[in-house]
């Protein structure tokens, strides 16, 4: 059974920086697409980043191109995301997904989720 275990949301001041985690364990994940969803209170889950676990590609969001970074350690099989000059608007909670196949930005298409970690920023 696949299972994303996410960590390192907490609460920061804008122009930090945060890592997130995401655990992956279940089964061998050189084919899937990993990727990072935020949703704030109100609005629907958006796409932050993705990486294809065999190569590494990245796909990002406009919104966080150029401050976040996403990242997988095949030895950990773990992907992370570093976020970095943290604004308010960033405030969500962030969900790990995998889907197997290529990265999309429709997270309807990611059969596999985490519980999510919050990431507050605070102005």
């Amino acid at each position: 059974q696949v299972q994303l275990v996410e960590s390192g949301g907490g609460l920061v001041q804008a122009g930090d920086s945060l890592r997130l985690s995401c655990a992956a364990s279940g089964r061998t994940f050189t084919r899937y697409a990993m990727g990072w969803f935020r949703q704030a209170p109100g609005k629907e889950r958006e796409f932050v980043a993705a990486i294809i676990w065999r190569g590494g590609s990245t796909f990002y969001a406009d919104s966080v191109k150029g401050r976040f970074t996403i990242s997988r350690d095949n030895a950990k099989n773990t992907v992370y995301l570093q976020m970095n000059s943290l604004k308010p608007e960033d405030t969500a909670v962030y969900y790990c997904a995998a889907r197997f196949g290529t990265a999309v930005v429709d997270p309807n298409r990611y059969a596999y989720w985490g519980q999510g970690t919050q990431v507050t920023v605070s102005s």
